[in-house]
């Protein structure tokens, strides 16, 4: 079952993710993500997340849950 964030689940942000050193920015993450060929969905989502330093992929999530 996807969550919200235009039908993609966490599990398949975090896939497009992998691979990326923490701590890690929003720039960080888009590019992990491009690197590893998320579609335009999941890249607007990245850029949608807080401006933070995410610590780990868990703090990755919980930003992704207020893009919701």
């Amino acid at each position: 079952m996807t969550i919200g964030m235009g039908g993609h689940s966490p599990s398949n942000i975090l896939h497009h993710l992998k691979g990326v050193e923490f701590p890690a920015g929003k720039a960080a993450l888009e590019a992990q993500a491009r690197r590893n060929e998320a579609d335009d969905d999941i890249l607007d989502i990245i850029r949608q997340l807080p401006e933070t330093e995410y610590q780990s992929m868990a703090d990755v999530l919980k930003g992704v849950g207020k893009v919701e």
